[in-house]
């Protein structure tokens, strides 16, 4: 099983892992400590077993061949049961560790994700921020062109204020002289008349 746990081969690993899962939920923890409590008492007794036939052995300065075999079992026994409580270890922990990797790995599957949206997001305000630039590029150009029309209006309109200006003050002094030459149409009017007026008394 801790073999099927480390290496994947096809869909057992899968199998394994769920079936350890299963065996964690309800009452299945207790049911596995109450086995290993068990063999560990019998894993102790076999210890105290075998301790005692070596001292009776030494004892005795030899072991008689009743006491051998006993020794022999008690220590496969022994080895047996510590070996599958270590192997259950194992397991457990190899179960643990795989768990935990799991929930990393779809951890750092959703970071990854959420990375990959940020960048595109990212992407998507740099486009932005470029075709804002391209527009306010656009508006300064247009905003450039409306001032040197302005500036040429207001050229053109100072230019024909100027000419204003001067048609009035040509029109001011055409109107002078139009009134002097009515003046002195007036006073060659009254020299003619007086004129008349004296050749008629002659």
């Amino acid at each position: 099983m801790a073999f099927l746990l480390l290496v994947k081969i096809g869909p057992l690993r899968e199998l394994v892992i769920k079936s350890l899962d299963q065996l964690k939920m309800g009452k299945g923890p207790a049911t596995v400590k109450t086995i290993a409590g068990t063999m560990s008492a019998i894993l102790l007794s076999s210890f105290m077993s075998i301790l005692k036939i070596q001292n009776k052995g030494a004892k005795l300065g030899t072991m008689s061949p009743m006491d051998q075999v006993l020794w022999r079992t008690h220590l496969l026994e022994a080895s047996l049961i510590g070996f599958t409580l270590f192997l259950g270890f194992i397991i457990d922990r190899i179960h643990h560790y795989i768990k935990k990797l799991i929930r990393l790995r779809s951890s750092i599957g959703s970071s990854t994700e959420e990375v990959q949206r940020l960048h595109e997001e990212r992407k998507q305000l740099k486009e932005k921020d470029d075709k804002a630039s391209l527009e306010i590029k656009k508006l300064k150009e247009e905003i450039s062109t409306l001032s040197q029309n302005l500036k040429k209006l207001k050229s053109e309109s100072e230019e024909k204020d100027r000419k204003i200006e001067t048609a009035e003050a040509h029109v001011a002094s055409l109107q002078k002289q139009s009134a002097d030459l009515l003046l002195e149409y007036d006073r060659l009017l009254e020299d003619n008349q007086n004129l008349q007026n004296q050749g008629n008394k002659s």
